[in-house]
């Protein structure tokens, strides 16, 4: 068995379905609640959940908190969002994995993106590997403000197991956190904590599948300021086929890979211009 451990605030209209897809795996359910005012909670105790309620500073804070003070009945933990649902038959993978006698100290599980109501087949995007399961004791949240993962030390296997993420907010409430994010990813580069660093998953060419794509990251903030938004979007859109997901595959990359990533470059030109007008003075 394992444990699970999921974040919330104000999750009323997802956890549920989050629960649903997890209770088959495990009957050890951490809920981490940043004080919802909606029903999470009252959903969560239908559940057995063991909930704490702890506020809430940025996800990194917020997850190694969990590892490292939950008390976890198992010697195996998985990480779930509140907005993902476990699929089916992926469940039944991980259900028949051996891990007391598992050779590996991590599994890779894939999540697919649900965006208004559709899931995306094509793009970069539509298909991400995370590290979510991992021996008690051999995982931490990278300590990034945005895009962060789960770096597991020891040996890794990816599993062909999949979470739907369920992109539900309306599209104000979405470009409302995207340039929230914006700021932490301009942030993150400015300080030079954008790309890998110690404790941090490394850019590896030859490397994970997770590795692979921080370094496909790095090599994009190689490219100059805004030029490398349209050539992001011209891959995503046309080079990886986004254009067949139909219109709501027109909306996602036209905001993600186009208008949040040339955001992240504006506010980076805002800081570094600022910073420049100050120094001459």
């Amino acid at each position: 068995m394992l444990s699970i451990v999921i974040l919330t605030y104000n999750s009323s209209s997802s956890i549920e379905r989050t629960l649903k897809s997890l209770v088959i795996l495990s009957d050890d359910i951490h809920i981490v609640d940043s004080f919802s005012t909606d029903d999470t909670l009252a959903i969560c105790s239908r559940y057995n959940c063991q909930v704490v309620q702890r506020p809430f500073k940025n996800y990194a804070d917020q997850r190694n908190w969990a590892i490292d003070n939950l008390p976890l009945k198992h010697p195996w933990q998985m990480h779930v969002d509140a907005d993902e649902e476990l699929e089916p038959e992926s469940a039944r993978i991980i259900r028949e994995l051996d891990l007391t006698r598992s050779e590996f100290d991590g599994y890779i599980l894939g999540r697919r993106m649900v965006f208004m109501g559709r899931t995306l087949k094509y793009g970069p995007l539509a298909l991400t590997w995370h590290c979510r399961l991992f021996r008690v004791g051999y995982g931490r949240c990278e300590d990034r403000l945005y895009d962060q993962h789960f770096v597991c030390k020891g040996r890794l296997k990816q599993l062909r197991a999949f979470m739907l993420d369920h992109q539900e907010q309306s599209l104000s409430e979405w470009t409302v956190r995207h340039n929230r994010w914006s700021d932490m990813e301009a942030h993150d580069i400015l300080q030079g904590t954008g790309i890998a660093q110690e404790g941090q998953i490394q850019a590896k060419s030859l490397g994970n599948v997770i590795e692979r794509k921080r370094y496909a990251k790095a090599r994009y903030y190689e490219f100059p300021l805004f030029w490398r938004a349209f050539a992001y979007f011209f891959y995503r859109y046309f080079l990886r086929l986004g254009f067949l997901d139909g219109r709501e595959g027109l909306i996602f990359h036209s905001l993600q890979a186009f208008w949040f990533r040339f955001l992240v470059d504006a506010k980076i030109f805002e800081k570094l211009h600022t910073n420049s007008a100050g120094t001459e003075k």
